[in-house]
């Protein structure tokens, strides 16, 4: 026990001496929350605005193309007034001035109960023109809402006439009202149901992850310098068992993840609603235990895996390149910079095998689905396994190429 402790004083006073290591530990996952969490705000909000200008051309001036207006001022992009003619609102895509411009042809609100053909004429169509650079994904959604829009005003125009065939009051002489056409998601889980999860509730815990595993530069950087310098020669001649080095680091940077912890969650309940975000809601109680005890396995693991960066690079140079893109590699297919939920099947598949996919399943377990130890307890087997995997392996390397 006297060996451990004089390794964890050394280790501690090597980590504290390596400010530019500590401030990446500590500074990088902050800015990560801050900038991740506030940029995919509207992302996560369903409902949200989309900062998105289009316009509409109203070829027809009918009152059913006014309603048609109406409805899309409604919907979340931004409409922007411009001539009515098609050339205008050409040039004012061209011009950056709108993405989207929705022309409404002439006859629109005659034909607006005719489907084509059904009186031997063809009905002209709406037409969208488009920014080419606009995201495919808000075109369609801009599509989707124009063809929700026109569905309620052709559901009014319907409600009217049959009103007036039958002698039915109608809702003035426009027929216009508000359709139930409101859809409220509820967030499944074991005791309750609540709103989905919000950016910040993604994104603390996933750059927690990431900030984690990003242990491997500094303490790889540091254990190659050790060994450059000949301390873990001297160590060995001492007859101090290799696995009593890397029991002596694992500590030291198991403390240094903890702290880590507390620090990125701080940040997401107090720093985060001060830039207009949403605060984050920490589970209490017992819940709160069994995140703690998710953070506790994610280190081990980062820890473990740094400890095995650590001992197959024989360079500074090897040990950050080698530790830095896997860190990047793993935390891009586990759902650290894309939410897996938005990948497509096959890297949903190939997200299940990245360590920091587990951590995140975990936390997200207890956060957001109130999980108990059973429901976190595959996350929790694969994080330890892996961390006992990567210091066995550690070890292993060591004693094969010590004579």
């Amino acid at each position: 026990m006297r060996r451990l402790t004089a390794l964890w004083r050394k280790e501690t006073l090597a980590l504290l001496r390596d400010r530019h290591g500590l401030a990446a530990l500590f500074l990088m996952p902050v800015i990560f929350i801050l900038v991740m969490t506030l940029a995919l705000h509207d992302a996560f909000s369903p409902g949200a605005s989309v900062n998105v200008a289009y316009t509409v051309v109203d070829l027809d001036h009918s009152a059913h193309s006014q309603a048609l207006i109406r409805r899309l001022d409604k919907a979340a992009f931004r409409r922007v007034t411009v001539e009515d003619s098609d050339a205008a609102a050409r040039a004012a895509i061209r011009q950056s001035q709108v993405a989207l411009a929705l022309i409404l042809p002439k006859g629109f609100g005659e034909r607006l109960l005719a489907p084509g053909g059904v009186d031997g004429q063809p009905t002209v169509p709406l037409t969208l023109l488009v920014d080419p650079t606009l995201n495919p994904a808000l075109q369609l959604a801009f599509r989707n809402q124009t063809a929700a829009a026109l569905g309620a005003v052709r559901a009014d125009e319907l409600t009217r006439s049959a009103g007036k065939l039958f002698g039915l009051p109608t809702a003035g002489a426009s027929g216009e009202r508000d359709w139930p056409d409101e859809i409220l998601s509820e967030a499944v889980q074991n005791e309750r149901n609540v709103r989905p999860p919000s950016s910040v509730q993604q994104n603390v815990p996933a750059w927690l992850v990431f900030a984690m595993f990003f242990v491997v530069v500094p303490m790889s950087a540091l254990f190659v310098g050790e060994r450059q310098q000949g301390t873990l020669q001297r160590l060995a001649a001492m007859g101090l068992p290799f696995r009593h080095v890397l029991a002596g680091k694992l500590l030291p940077y198991f403390v240094v993840n903890q702290i880590q912890a507390v620090l990125m969650v701080l940040v997401g309940i107090h720093v985060v609603p001060l830039l207009g975000g949403e605060a984050l809601v920490m589970p209490t109680g017992g819940s709160l235990a069994l995140w703690w005890l998710v953070a506790a396995a994610v280190s081990l693991a980062a820890v473990s895996c740094a400890l095995l960066v650590a001992t197959l690079a024989r360079t500074t140079q090897q040990a950050v390149v080698v530790g830095g893109i896997g860190n990047i590699l793993m935390g891009a297919i586990g759902g650290i910079m894309v939410p897996r939920f938005m990948m497509p099947a096959t890297m949903q598949t190939v997200a299940a095998f990245s360590p920091m996919a587990w951590g995140l399943d975990g936390f997200h377990t207890v956060m957001l689905r109130h999980g108990g130890f059973v429901a976190i307890l595959p996350s929790l087997s694969l994080l330890l396994a892996c961390a006992a995997t990567a210091l066995l392996a550690a070890v292993w390397l060591n004693h094969r190429e010590t004579p």
